[in-house]
């Protein structure tokens, strides 16, 4: 039997896609270790092998823009809807280029989160492509002004062509895919014990009072972390680099160490909205602290998910950004519902990819 060639086509947006996408490609791995990996996507290596384990591939290739932004909250639209018509202009030679590489590999398979040109490229190679997501790219534009009008309904044309879409939890509707599967949250799970977190980061505060600090592989420059000073007794953690050094912040500065290893022994996660985040800190019931965000379509469905599902704090940025931070000083609100969140969509969506491989 020829071995099982999987193309995972990763949007060129942020890090959050391609940590989820790494750790449903992780869980394939596991269950069908003689499937082989090719990972297309601009995000680097070092991030994908946090999440994969075994060998893969790693294609350095970006379909889509996203939305270009300078660091976690400051987005640029006019630069973005450049981008994108660049894209639109030149997307027959990208998809072209795509298909010979596909060819010339013996590519299987696509499975996207979720650069909207994956479906145009399984379709002029002639195999299947399905998608994972909360969103399309198509709904974020759409809801910013009729500049983007033209070049999201040529983008919802793109996803119409997918074969196949597991909708992540914390969803837009994505009214333009045809054949939707429902699925539960993603991510990656620990892989150190609390006590080897707490040894090796040097971690002396209760689980109450320590708190992590993550927003996005791009950053936030305007992070308060004066007010830290305010909790002397607190130890707070980031992975920002150029944090100050301060008594109570660890940073950490190791590549292997992701956010979701750290998160056992906090109490508490202080994010912007974005599903990665959201997603592991939920699958692991840590309480979400999250600022709101009017300018980014998606941060509404996101912050009503963990509203629903995990105990949290909803913060105006003048709250984060300006106030004392004594939020931390509250409780965080129960989730509305008691039902708990479906949490095994590595797992899903693993087995249909799988499956499908095993009646090639």
């Amino acid at each position: 039997m020829e071995r099982p060639i999987l193309y995972l086509a990763i949007t060129n947006h942020g890090f959050g896609h391609a940590t989820r996408t790494a750790a449903v490609a992780a869980t394939i791995q596991k269950l069908c270790p003689e499937v082989l990996l090719i990972v297309v996507s601009t995000a680097p290596r070092w991030l994908l092998e946090s999440y994969i384990e075994g060998d893969f591939i790693h294609r350095p290739r970006g379909f889509d823009v996203g939305v270009v932004q300078k660091d976690s909250l400051t987005m640029d639209k006019a630069a973005t809807l450049e981008k994108l018509l660049e894209i639109k202009k030149n997307h027959r030679s990208i998809i072209a280029s795509e298909v010979n590489f596909i060819r010339q590999n013996r590519v299987h398979f696509i499975l996207a989160d979720i650069p909207f040109l994956a479906a145009e490229i399984g379709k002029a190679a002639g195999i299947p492509c399905w998608m994972m997501s909360n969103f399309g790219f198509d709904f974020i534009y759409r809801n910013w002004d009729d500049t983007f009008t033209e070049v999201a309904d040529w983008i919802s044309s793109c996803y119409s062509k997918c074969d196949r879409l597991f909708r992540l939890p914390f969803h837009e509707p994505m009214a333009a895919f045809r054949n939707i599967t429902d699925v539960g949250l993603t991510g990656g799970s620990p892989r150190y014990s609390a006590d080897e977190i707490r040894s090796t980061w040097r971690i002396t505060a209760p689980v109450e009072k320590t708190i992590l600090l993550t927003f996005g592989g791009l950053g936030l420059q305007q992070i308060p972390y004066h007010n830290l000073q305010q909790f002397p007794d607190w130890q707070f953690i980031t992975f920002d680099k150029l944090a100050p050094d301060l008594p109570n912040l660890v940073k950490i500065g190791d590549q292997k160490y992701r956010p979701v290893d750290l998160m056992p022994i906090c109490g508490r996660v202080v994010s912007k909205p974005g599903f990665g985040t959201f997603s592991e800190a939920t699958r692991l019931d840590l309480p979400i602290v999250s600022v709101t965000r009017d300018d980014f379509a998606e941060a509404t469905f996101l912050l009503e998910g963990i509203s629903n599902y995990n105990k949290h704090q909803i913060l105006t940025p003048s709250e984060l950004f300006d106030g004392t931070w004594d939020f931390l000083l509250q409780p965080p609100q129960q989730p509305r519902f008691l039902e708990p969140i479906a949490k095994n969509g590595n797992e899903a969506i693993a087995h249909e990819v799988i499956k499908y491989f095993d009646v090639m």
